[in-house]
């Protein structure tokens, strides 16, 4: 039990007079100063030693700490962590190791430690766990190049007044990011030219996931969503996944890596775009190869992966429909004659060939490759 606090060492004098008096059994003298017999011979034996002077408390802190940080792995933290402010303990770590082989580096917490002490870390407010929602079925990317991610970050201005709007590209399964492009504007064409560049370079993915804004999906088209990105992309034989309206976690990260982007690249804004560039190239390249990832193994993107095997066609193959079905081909309007009468199909399928099949009667499906831009009543010749 404790000493009263009211003079520790005063108490402890007493206790030792007393013992000297011999007046009690140790038994009874240390029931009558409230402590145990192993507490009572500890002071004694201190008292003997050192007198007075060993009856004060002593540091209970460790002369040696294994998990201590010496100055110099201190300062290449320090060095680190000012040099990639957004980078966690963990990156910082993994960073650190291969460039520092001669440093006997801590574990990610003890790191971690060290950042909050110098006010290098803002606690973040903990979040509230939420119920899981049930979500649509996105493939699962197990191998690189079967989903690419696209989105715009928000547009910003550069210091010259002009907007900015960056066009992210991402491998979903690697992380990798190919491709961070400021656009002046969100109009497809931008958007083609980039992508178009990529394909060139790495070949084509299986299925490219966006969200429902305009370029990716046309407006007033939710139900089939063709896009003249989309009609291009579907006669490439690349899929299009559409993440739920309003929900971008399902596309989360994408959202994750936007936010350090913005962070490292945005705040202040370049002169001009195309000082803004010179920014997102250096910071993509940083990402890909030096940047640890953590859902990677503490590896960069870049040692993850490789270009795609399907190259970029330099003529793009026609639709093949089967022998069943009536083809037209969709005029400048976006209309076809079908039975002497003119329907609407789309505008965005202007001079594309589409396939009707007749899956009721009076009832024509209308398909451009495997999308079905919808139903064709006989009765009224309108498209549902």
């Amino acid at each position: 039990m404790p000493w009263r606090q009211s003079d520790a060492v005063n108490e402890r004098l007493q206790f030792v007079a007393a013992h000297q008096a011999e007046l009690y059994s140790m038994t009874e003298l240390c029931e009558r100063f409230g402590i145990s017999r192993k507490n009572g011979y500890k002071w004694l034996a201190r008292y003997a030693q050192e007198g007075v002077r060993g009856l004060e408390e002593r540091s209970h802190a460790p002369k040696h700490s294994p998990h201590r940080i010496s100055a110099e792995v201190e300062a290449a933290l320090l060095e680190a962590r000012r040099a990639h402010p957004s980078w966690g303990p963990k990156k910082l770590v993994a960073w650190l190791a291969p460039r520092r082989p001669d440093l006997v580096l801590p574990a990610a917490s003890t790191a971690g430690t060290l950042l909050v002490r110098h006010g290098l870390v803002t606690p973040r407010r903990r979040r509230v766990r939420r119920s899981p929602v049930a979500r649509p079925p996105l493939r699962s990317a197990t191998a690189a190049n079967q989903v690419w991610s696209l989105d715009f970050k928000g547009e910003f201005r550069t210091r010259d007044g002009q907007l900015c709007y960056p066009l992210t590209v991402q491998d979903v399964c690697t992380r990798y990011l190919l491709g961070v492009t400021g656009l002046d504007s969100t109009a497809g064409a931008g958007v083609r030219g980039t992508l178009e560049a990529l394909f060139r370079e790495r070949g084509l993915p299986e299925a490219i996931r966006s969200d429902n804004g305009v370029p990716f999906v046309a407006p007033h088209t939710q139900h089939h969503g063709l896009s003249k990105l989309r009609v291009w992309w579907t006669k490439l034989g690349i899929a299009h996944e559409r993440i739920s309206p309003g929900r971008p976690d399902q596309n989360g990260r994408h959202e994750r890596m936007h936010k350090t982007l913005k962070a490292e690249t945005a705040r202040p804004p370049a002169a001009d775009r195309t000082a803004q560039q010179t920014r997102f190239d250096a910071w993509r390249r940083e990402y890909n190869e030096e940047r640890p990832h953590e859902a990677l193994g503490q590896v960069p993107p870049g040692s993850k992966y490789p270009p795609s095997q399907s190259p970029y066609p330099e003529q793009l193959p026609g639709p093949e429909y089967p022998g069943h079905c009536e083809v037209r081909r969709v005029r400048g309007g976006g209309e076809i004659s079908f039975h002497q009468r003119n329907v609407f199909v789309s505008e965005t399928l202007a001079q594309e060939d589409v396939a009707l099949e007749e899956v009721e009667d009076g009832i024509w499906a209308v398909w451009f490759y495997d999308v079905e831009v919808g139903r064709l009543d006989e009765r009224t010749f309108r498209l549902s």
